[in-house]
């Protein structure tokens, strides 16, 4: 620390910049360093700087040494069995699980007893907060690692396995390929003693009811990020509700929310509905559900609450105002295309991105959703020195770059995008038509907020954003698709070794290379492809803010919701064929780690939310797509506002 002050001094900086994972505790700096630095940060006497200096010159950068405190390998078994699980140390614990074997009169006790035990302490300490998901998935990785251990010793004795307190059914639905949240509420659930019977992903309904039935599971947890997942979970509502289960139905994922949940859910299922938000929530919520003394107390408070909740949302929902899509276009946002800027892209057509280094998109990674995805909220850095998960924070972060290190090193992961740049302008108010060699090859349906502003704010469509025919100007939009490969067969490759953490890891970073990968793409297009803001000097943070010239809006998020419109895309750009990622029937990607979308250039594009609109736009939209109006409500219904 004090060679880095004098460099600091002599470079004339006011502040210095510090990696939070190598400070050290500040009652373990020496004193006599301590003295010195003190005097000069608090300006103590006149010669600190000096004196500091002067004292800078007798350290001889010695590196600090942190030594692996092993003090409670001396403790009796049961203590180094419950320090191993939790602190997630998995060196010792066949040595330990084994000495616990030994003094047993059954193996199967070892795990009824010592490790329960053990879990126990990590369950409680999570329940209040004093430990965190990335620990917690750790300490299973400690668990299974000994109850692999000894189930062979269990089976030669032919004695009865350890009874689970539950068996939870955990499938991501129909058409959806995302799991990471459904995969950690699953080890979670497990470290609790209850069996997990996970199908994976894309699981049809009549899997789900087939598998509930045959395995006789005590809840259902369903998972989806989509919004189109949404339809699929409350059909399994109406499905159980017809077969007349009697199990609690689970819902998560990131599109799933209280208010879905208690509207369109639980109305279909006289029995147990619970949004579940995040995995702390999970165990406390499953052991109330199944409590045989208080269960049917705990749903019928359920139950009251999602009534009141449903009839206060719906309530409010009534309360807005909508114009009509007539009245909205005439709201449209409106840009002077007599002296608007419009860049031609100095590549038009399609094109596959070759040969791209993960190691080129990893200074474009954005850690803060990395964090959230392990249920540690905060902004990074911050979060490293936040008081409550900082620790946890950093150690999560070496891990990661850790595993970074040796995908990049070996290339586990494979990055491939293709991308399009197109002449392009808009057509019946709200649908982009898109030509190559002066031959519309595409049409882009987009959708006009509907809800009621004050007068001068307008009702904004994507489409606002490119020159209309009429206007007589030649104008462009891109489209494109990245994704990250290999994600699946990596995270697999963790588990068959019983490594949830590690499995979890590798798919969470897929993700946010895929993320990168959009992001730098973008930069590609802007500074290079396109051209139209050559000379820009962002910064990843600006980026992050969403500070750069133009939008790169994708189908499923707020500005364009339905999803329909990948198909659009796939086509334009023959997506599948060039690079390999395909859709699936509720138009997820796959691989899961992929990101698609659209490139608008205007200065004065920018993003937005739809939100609600009316059953005049669905038809509309019907017509102009093409479709049958059932079919664009289903597909949109998740925006249609109810009146």
């Amino acid at each position: 620390h004090s060679v880095f002050l004098y460099h600091a001094i002599q470079a004339g900086m006011n502040m210095g910049i510090v990696n939070p994972a190598l400070l050290e505790v500040y009652d373990d700096i020496p004193r006599d360093l301590l003295e010195h630095v003190e005097d000069v940060i608090l300006d103590r006497r006149d010669d600190a700087t000096e004196r500091l200096l002067d004292f800078a010159e007798t350290v001889k950068g010695s590196k600090v040494e942190k030594g692996v405190d092993l003090s409670w390998r001396e403790n009796p078994v049961q203590e180094r069995i419950t320090h191993a699980l939790v602190k997630g140390i998995d060196a010792f614990i066949i040595e330990d699980v084994e000495t616990a074997r030994l003094e047993a009169e059954k193996p199967i006790d070892v795990i009824e007893g010592h490790l329960m035990i053990g879990m126990n302490v990590v369950g409680d300490l999570f329940g209040a907060g004093k430990m965190f998901l990335p620990q917690v998935v750790k300490s299973a990785r400690v668990m299974k690692k000994a109850v692999g251990y000894l189930n062979p010793f269990i089976e030669a004795e032919k004695t009865e396995k350890q009874e689970p307190v539950g068996k939870i059914l955990m499938a991501t639905v129909k058409g959806d390929v995302h799991d990471i949240g459904k995969n950690i509420v699953s080890v979670v659930l497990a470290c609790n003693n209850y069996e997990i019977v996970d199908l994976g992903v894309m699981v049809p309904p009549e899997k789900i009811i087939e598998t509930a039935i045959k395995e006789r599971v005590d809840a259902i947890g369903l998972s989806g990020l989509i919004t189109p997942s949404l339809d699929e979970m409350v059909y399994l509502a109406k499905e159980m509700q017809r077969q007349n289960f009697t199990v609690p139905l689970l819902i998560g994922g990131a599109t799933t929310s209280k208010a879905h949940t208690a509207v369109k859910i639980d109305t279909q299922y006289k029995n147990a509905v619970v949004h579940v938000n995040d995995a702390s929530r999970a165990v406390t919520v499953v052991g109330d559900l199944l409590n045989k003394k208080s269960s049917a107390e705990y749903v019928a408070a359920m139950k009251k609450d999602y009534d009141e909740f449903r009839e206060k949302f719906l309530k409010r929902g009534k309360e807005k105002s909508y114009v009509s899509l007539n009245e909205a276009r005439k709201r449209k946002y409106n840009i002077d295309w007599e002296t608007s800027e419009i860049v031609k892209p100095k590549e038009l057509g399609v094109q596959m991105l070759k040969q791209l280094s993960l190691k080129e998109l990893e200074p474009f990674i954005d850690w803060s959703p990395f964090f959230r995805s392990w249920d540690l909220h905060g902004k990074y850095p911050d979060i490293l020195t936040d008081k409550v998960v900082g620790e946890q924070a950093t150690q999560l972060f070496e891990d990661a770059q850790d595993m970074l290190k040796e995908i990049i090193a070996k290339q586990l992961l494979k990055p491939k995008a293709v991308f399009g740049l197109f002449e392009a302008h808009t057509i019946n108010e709200d649908d982009i038509s898109v030509k190559k060699s002066g031959k519309e090859v595409a049409v882009f349906r987009t959708l006009r907020q509907q809800l009621k502003k004050r007068d001068g704010i307008p009702n904004i469509a994507l489409a606002d954003f490119i020159a209309p025919k009429e206007s007589g100007k030649t104008d462009y939009m891109g489209a494109f698709c990245v994704a990250i490969f290999g994600a699946q067969e990596l995270a697999d490759s963790y588990r068959a070794k019983e490594d949830d953490y590690n499995a979890i890891m590798a798919q969470a970073l897929a993700d946010r290379f895929a993320e990168a990968f959009a992001e730098y793409l973008h930069k590609q297009i802007r500074t290079k492809h396109w051209g139209y803001s050559a000379d820009e000097g962002l910064t990843n943070d600006d980026l992050i803010k969403e500070s750069y010239k133009g939008i790169r809006p994708a189908p499923g998020y707020p500005a364009c919701p339905d999803h329909l419109e990948k198909e659009t895309i796939w086509e334009l750009l023959e997506v599948e064929k060039i690079i390999g990622v395909t859709l699936t029937e509720s138009l997820a990607m796959w691989p899961a780690a992929a990101v698609s979308g659209y490139y608008f250039a205007n200065p004065e594009a920018k993003y937005f939310g739809l939100g609600k609109i009316t059953d005049d736009q669905v038809t509309d939209y019907a017509v102009r797509k093409g479709i049958s109006k059932e079919k664009a409500r289903k597909w949109l219904h998740p925006v249609i506002a109810e009146q």
